[in-house]
């Protein structure tokens, strides 16, 4: 592996353009765009006051930038530096702000989520949508861009309304069977609408496109349900993670649990179940024409495969005072080819489960020395990338898994990172830096 230079950036507002070839930052009011490929500076654009939140337009050609505070937006545009939006949402406030499919519209909630507005960057319109829901999930686009799923609450009622990105125009509107919807998610062929209840309970249905409940599921009743959910790219299964620290996979012909997985803290090593330990061992970096100080000492740490029959994982146990107590699987997600699925336990915050789900087992489990931040799949194959806020990257695939020390004589503990679309690079997002990191074939 290679790494950059360090680049300031603030608030880890990092993001890599969706085709790949820029790279955006914001440094308190200023936003910096670089060539990904030189990570030479291209465009400065300087906001009117701190940026909060930066998302680049689908096709790559606007960037973004939120200011909730001022209740503003300012869009920049790559192919013309002269052109210039601004967003005020005025007493209204502004809670949050995103893109359309089309990335010629764009649309803010107000504070209080009393109502959404659809801004058009080509006419200047304004389009008003009453009665969003106050939730985190609460809206989500086809991947073919051309309907949206809004979650509503009327007459103390959850509801959901479809529209066509088009025209915006109503296409569908129909009540939920929830008593309070926590999300809506399509699925990737844009056949199914997936909805959810809040962590109070379990509950999942599953609409068609004309507002027909086609199924619903539920695995237990009187205590906290969902805690997170991913689709399989195919479309094929729904991952469900939940508070009673399991993994279930639902099927997309029945609609029903096909395998549980669970995460015990104290496991029984299988026969095609790989464990890796991460150990330390203070070993001495050789001295190279980037670092000519000379030597130094540092912590390094490798993985190795445990051959232990019975493995012991740390538990923590959550304060039962808190909402929203730590347990259970929060990080799920599939791998772009199907087969795996990987898992992140709140009270086992070490451990990284890897499932295979082809073969309905667990094919790896990765035992850290510190807490997994951010896991994410290369999106070309089957490689997950993590890291713990520490000074290393980590890296598993059906191969091997493998620690790598970030070659820096100063402090840059990794708390986020982000693969570039090609998988042939990642970036690392540390507290006030950021770097990319090159990987060899």
């Amino acid at each position: 592996m290679d790494f950059s230079e360090l680049f300031k950036q603030t608030g880890q507002l990092c993001s890599i353009s969706y085709n790949g070839m820029y790279l955006a930052n914001a440094v308190q009011y200023k936003l910096i765009v670089r060539d990904y490929s030189t990570l030479q500076i291209v465009n400065l654009f300087t906001n009117l006051d701190a940026i909060q939140n930066i998302e680049w337009s689908p096709d790559s050609q606007f960037v973004m930038c939120v200011m909730k505070k001022r209740g503003l937006i300012q869009v920049w545009s790559l192919a013309e530096p002269d052109w210039t939006c601004k967003i005020d949402e005025g007493s209204a406030g502004l809670q949050a702000a995103r893109w359309s499919p089309d990335s010629r519209h764009i649309l803010t909630t107000s504070e209080f989520f009393l109502r959404m507005t659809v801004w058009s960057l080509v006419d200047k319109s304004v389009s008003y949508i009453k009665y969003p829901k106050d939730c985190q999930n609460g809206v989500d686009f086809t991947r073919s861009g051309k309907y949206m799923a809004l979650a509503e609450r009327r007459e103390l009622k959850d509801c959901i309304s479809i529209f066509t990105c088009s025209t915006w125009q109503l296409v569908k509107h129909f009540e939920t069977e929830t008593e309070d919807m926590a999300g809506v998610r399509w699925s990737p062929d844009g056949e199914v609408l997936c909805v959810w209840e809040s962590s109070l309970s379990y509950k999942v249905l599953l609409y068609s496109l004309d507002g027909r409940l086609m199924s619903s599921y539920s695995a237990y009743e009187h205590a906290l349900g969902i805690k997170s959910l991913d689709w399989s790219p195919s479309a094929q299964f729904l991952a469900i993670g939940s508070y009673d620290k399991k993994l279930r996979i639902l099927n997309h012909m029945t609609w029903r649990c096909v395998t549980t997985f669970s995460h015990p803290t104290k496991l029984e090593r299988k026969q095609k179940l790989v464990v890796y330990k991460e150990c330390e061992e203070i070993s001495k970096a050789e001295t190279n024409e980037k670092f000519p100080e000379g030597p130094f000492f540092n912590t390094m740490t490798k993985y190795e495969i445990c051959k232990d029959e019975v493995i012991h994982l740390t538990d923590v146990k959550p304060d039962p005072k808190k909402a929203n107590p730590k347990v259970g699987p929060s990080q799920v997600a599939f791998s772009p080819d199907n087969r795996y699925v990987f898992s992140r336990n709140d009270n086992m915050p070490n451990a990284l489960w890897v499932w295979d789900v082809e073969n309905i087992r667990q094919c790896a489990l990765l035992n850290n020395i510190s807490t997994i931040k951010c896991v994410k799949w290369d999106p070309t194959q089957s490689r997950l990338a993590f890291c713990t806020g520490s000074k290393k990257v980590y890296m598993w695939s059906p191969a091997g898994a493998l620690v790598v020390e970030i070659p820096i004589e100063r402090e840059f503990l990794v708390t986020r990172l982000a693969w570039h679309m090609d998988g042939k690079s990642l970036l690392l997002m540390g507290k006030d830096e950021m770097c990319v990191c090159y990987l060899q074939e």
